[in-house]
Order: structure tokens, then sequence, then C-alpha cells
């Protein structure tokens, strides 16, 4: 098997790249940065072959997707309505959903704002964003320096990473994917990436700003993610003094989580478990359709 593409409109003015593998119970996987679709290379044909219909989108402002200006355009809020608006299009209302990183987060925030019609919910390598800016102090933060600089007001940060954009994102292609990448695919991440320096740092800078306000509102609401939660991460607690599953745990209600010994790019280093722990979230009884 093998994916068909599309485009699809999610919001005016606002398409996004599909890719779109086998049929059945509809699942919505959502890539990382630096990468794209492609990540999910591996795991959506097995998650095809096991009877799922495989949805996988560049978000906005990467990939071949559609990049609007401006901060406000990557509030996660606005990139799950792209999510939901790309399975409903595509004739979905209720569909299961995993990301990883900076998909991730927009899953979280489309299983905050629309329980409805996300049947279960699978986290690759990410902090909730409250809780990452909690834990990324004093030296810790060296870690996620990129977060800073992102944030930072424009157009430094743009004029920064756009005049080395190869070396820029071939420093995190090469740290978090532990040599795993094939030199093809590593090309065709830092040339969808060069092509999206400014939305990328919008992205970021969302994350520091408007994405914050809106985790603080859900925080002091009480809100948390109703359907079945499965999180795969790296030991991130052991290295920098905290409880990751229990930071998820004040968010998640039905949480399943799993410390891996893959690097940040499991997906694509190690499929065969995230394919495994995907499934196993799949056989879940979901959340009903009101929640």
């Amino acid at each position: 098997m093998e994916f068909s593409y599309r485009r699809v409109e999610v919001a005016p003015a606002v398409s996004l790249n599909v890719a779109v593998i086998g049929e059945g119970r509809p699942v919505v996987l959502l890539h990382g940065f630096p990468q794209t679709h492609l990540m999910w290379r591996h795991v959506a044909p097995a998650l095809a072959a096991a009877g799922h219909l495989v949805i996988c989108p560049d978000l906005r402002g990467y990939g071949d997707s559609d990049k609007p200006e401006g901060t406000a355009a990557y509030a996660k809020r606005v990139m799950a309505q792209d999510v939901v608006a790309l399975a409903g299009a595509l004739g979905h209302d209720r569909f299961a959903l995993a990301g990883h990183d900076r998909g991730a987060l927009v899953a979280i925030r489309a299983g905050l704002d629309h329980p409805s019609r996300i049947t279960h919910l699978a986290l690759l390598d990410v902090l909730p964003t409250l809780d990452s800016w909690e834990v990324l102090r004093g030296t810790a933060g060296i870690v996620g320096f990129h977060l800073y600089l992102m944030a930072a007001p424009a157009p430094l940060p743009e004029r920064l990473i756009a005049g080395a954009p190869d070396a820029f994102f071939g420093h995190f292609l090469d740290l978090w994917g532990n040599g795993s990448l094939p030199a093809e695919i590593r090309q065709r991440y830092l040339e969808a990436s060069r092509d999206a320096v400014a939305s990328i740092v919008a992205d970021y800078r969302a994350t520091a700003t408007v994405d914050v306000e809106h985790d603080e509102a859900d925080r002091a609401a009480g809100r948390r993610l109703r359907m079945p939660v499965t999180v795969l991460q790296q030991d991130w607690g052991a290295a920098m003094g905290f409880d990751a599953k229990a930071r998820w745990g004040a968010w998640a209600e039905d949480l399943s989580h799993h410390t891996v010994s893959a690097g940040h790019f499991m997906a694509e280093e190690e499929p065969e478990p995230v394919v495994r722990h995907l499934l196993e979230l799949l056989d879940r009884t979901p959340a009903p359709p009101s929640s």
C-alpha cells in the first residue's frame, strides 16, 4: 500500500497537503518538528494493514501545506480546528488522533476543544505546553534553547534561522534522530523546513504566547482530556527531575503512560513498538460522543 495525496481546504485560504492510506476506522496522524507527514511512512501502512483509514496531513505552516502569516494563525486552537475540519471534509465526524512533538500539542488542543470528535488520543514525546515551560528552567532549559529563540519577537529569529537554515534544522534532525534518518528523508525535511522558516517560527512563538493563555484557562477551569490517552516518551523525568506520568495524569483521566527506549523520532527509529501501542490504544473503549 502507498499513500494517495490530495489537497483539502480546512479554513478560508488555507489548504493542507494530505496523505491517505487504507480503509476502515479513521486515524489522523500529526507530525512534529522539523518534519512532515513522511515521519509516519512506517507507522501509517501498518495501521492501514490492521484495518484503519490513516490520514496524515502536513500541518499548516509545514511541508506542502499553506503557510498563512502571523502568530495568531498558529495558535494550537486554530491548528486543531484544521484537523477537525480535515476529518469532516473526508466524511468523518469522529476519529482517533495521534501526534508527535508539535503535532502532539495540536492533538492535545483538539482533545480539549473537541472532545466529542476525538475517540482516542496518542501523544508522542512531548509534555503539555504549560508543563514544558515549567520544567525547562535553569540549566535544564538548555535542551530547549530553540523554544526560547523562536519565541523572541520578529524578525530576529527569522533572520538568524534563514541565514543558515540547513545548519539550524539539521542540528535537530541529527541530534534527535540518532543518525537513523535516511539521507533522502533528511534532505526532504531540510528542503521543506528551508521554505517554511517564518511559519515554523510563528508556530513556536504561538506556544510561548496565545497557547499558554489557552492552557492556563483550561487548567484553571479543570478541563481534562476525557478520551482514552496513550503517552509514549523518553525518560525525561529522570533526566530533568520531574514525574512525567504525574504531569500527564493532571490532564488525562484515562491515561496509559509508557517510557520508551527509542529516541525522539521514535516513529521512524522504532516504528514497531509505536504501532503496537497505537493498536492497543485503539482497542480501548472510546469516550462517548457526548463527552
